[in-house]
């Protein structure tokens, strides 16, 4: 007999599921019975926020959702943060867990790991959540799941299945099929449209998010065709390479960046929220899109919130971006003018206007990036993870990216960078490493990880940020007058606690330390923490 568990393990092989991440319970043990003998691996964080920041990772280097086996009541409830981060951002994620047996829901029993209501507390931080009634409704709802991984817009998802169901007898399901879903195309009176205003437009610019990431290549065709500067948010870096005289970078948080947007007479924004992390990091207000609005993105609801549009557009990105392309093609690209110019001379104008502790942070980031150019960066909510966003570009999309955005958790990027490096080699990607880029704060949300990271084998590269204690907040506290409490924090030894947990660790000081360290952790089996401290790295280059 193949119980739903079992089942359920093989519909997600023939989804296409490879990696799960879960810690087994005694609540859990049955979604375990099939795994074992299945092509799924499996990693045991440390904690279940580390699991689903691990799968958050895993899909922003994928594209593939991250799975989670979860167990009841506490298991969710520990979950949750790294749910909100990825509901924030977008990201596809199921996560899987048990829930008392269906004559025991909502009963107020006692019994071990109740909730009162466990799927009414997750639906806020899931697209869905659903309770699977009988082994019969599993295909229909992994369909649901997935049809809104590959053709919506993808946010975590949680199913619960009650004990009594995990071992039902779900032999006719064994024939279950995976249903694949295609993104809806753009339609072609809206496309006219747009492409009619985007011809005309005198002064045009594009702002692209996470949302447009597979549209990068004829989004950068038709930003050089319309000679439109590019602005890009957190999750859409890459999307241009560094060197392209259209990129302004993600600096629409700086008033000469929203100088620029507001001298545009017609705006495409695609993929994007419009929403104050990417766009009014300052709290103040004052991002205006005087021009013409157009929007196009794959949830309907976010075509009007924030900034209503002139014209709206349902679609996938890829397919909305190649159809403007095909209408436009009269167009010739313009290679002088307003787009090239302007994007240069905001570049120049924002190269003045960064203040010490910046610079000094950006020089730390080129000179990783020198060592390593093809690494993928997975950030914390950190001073140089803040810097980066404003003065990082990498060359390719899913190479930069961090919780300091949307949700903001901390402790996000050290099992998010467990995740991504095993996303990465979903497609045998041959890429450079991955790093962790981290604070001593947030580090301590999600230390116990880099033993997670040992057992994996996966060879990550944890920068550590040091400035002991809560930095970014104490500056906050001074520049409203109000007396730091509560923010320098107990910093614990970081290099001996790494070595503890079975990890390469070492403390640089300088610019030639930090290159000698990062060529060396390159070529490691294991994880690796490198601790930077920042007094130090200033006095370094001030020398």
């Amino acid at each position: 007999m193949a119980t739903c568990g079992e089942v359920l393990v093989k519909l997600l092989e023939a989804y296409g599921v490879e990696q799960v991440f879960g810690i087994p319970g005694v609540h859990t043990v049955e979604l375990y019975r099939g795994l074992a003998g299945s092509s799924i691996n499996h990693v045991t964080p440390r904690h279940e926020q580390g699991a689903g920041f691990m799968a958050d990772g895993y899909a922003r280097t994928s594209g593939k959702p991250g799975v989670c086996f979860i167990i009841t009541g506490p298991g969710m409830t520990n979950i949750t943060t790294a749910m909100g981060q990825a509901y924030g951002d977008s990201i596809p994620m199921l996560a899987i867990s048990s829930v008392q047996s269906r004559s025991q829901l909502g009963g107020g029993r006692g019994n071990l790991h109740e909730l009162p209501n466990q799927s009414a507390m997750m639906a806020g931080v899931a697209a869905f959540s659903h309770t699977l009634m009988s082994a019969a409704e599993l295909p229909s709802v992994l369909a649901r799941a997935f049809a809104l991984f590959q053709a919506g817009r993808p946010r975590p998802v949680h199913i619960e299945i009650p004990l009594d169901v995990l071992v039902e007898n779900a032999d006719a399901l064994l024939a279950s099929q995976p249903v694949n879903i295609a993104r809806p195309g753009a339609a072609p009176d809206a496309i006219k449209q747009m492409s009619q205003c985007l011809a005309s437009a005198r002064r045009p610019l594009i702002l692209a998010g996470g949302g447009a990431i597979e549209a990068a290549p004829a989004l950068t065709r038709l930003a050089e065709r319309l000679g439109a500067p590019v602005a890009l948010t957190i999750n859409a870096k890459g999307m241009l390479p560094s060197h392209h005289p259209l990129l302004i970078g993600s600096t629409q948080s700086l008033v000469a960046t929203r100088a620029l947007v507001a001298e545009a007479d017609v705006v495409l924004a695609i993929g994007t929220e419009l929403a104050e992390t990417d766009y009014d990091v300052t709290f103040a207000g004052g991002f205006e899109i005087p021009g013409t609005l157009l929007r196009i993105d794959i949830d309907p609801d976010q075509t009007v919130r924030n900034y209503p549009p002139t014209l709206a557009l349902v679609a996938d990105a890829r397919l909305a971006t190649e159809a403007l392309l095909d209408n436009l093609e009269h167009l010739s690209p313009r290679t002088v003018g307003w787009g090239a110019s302007r994007a240069e001379q905001l570049r120049h104008e924002l190269a003045n206007t960064w203040d010490a502790p910046t610079r000094a942070q950006t020089f730390f980031l080129q000179t990783v990036f020198e060592v390593l150019p093809d690494a993928v960066c997975v950030g914390d909510s950190t001073q140089p993870v803040y810097t980066g966003n404003l003065t990082y570009n990498p060359e390719q999309p899913r190479r930069w990216f961090n919780s300091s955005t949307g949700y903001g958790t901390l402790g996000y990027a050290l099992p998010a960078a467990i995740g991504a490096w095993l996303g990465r080699q979903v497609d045998r990607q041959s890429g450079g490493p991955v790093l962790c880029l981290i604070g001593d704060g947030g580090l301590q949300f999600t230390l116990a990880e880099l033993a997670s990271a040992v057992e994996a084998r996966t060879p990550i590269i944890v920068l550590l940020w040091n400035n002991q204690g809560y930095g970014e907040i104490k500056k906050y506290m001074l520049n409203r007058a109000i007396e730091p409490v509560g923010v320098d924090i107990y910093t614990p030894d970081f290099i001996g606690v790494a070595k503890a947990l079975g990890c390469a660790a070492l403390s640089v000081e300088s610019p030639a330390q930090l290159r000698a360290a990062l060529a060396h952790a390159a070529h490691l089996c294991g994880p690796t923490l490198i601790e930077i401290d920042e007094q130090r790295w200033q006095q370094a280059l001030a020398l």
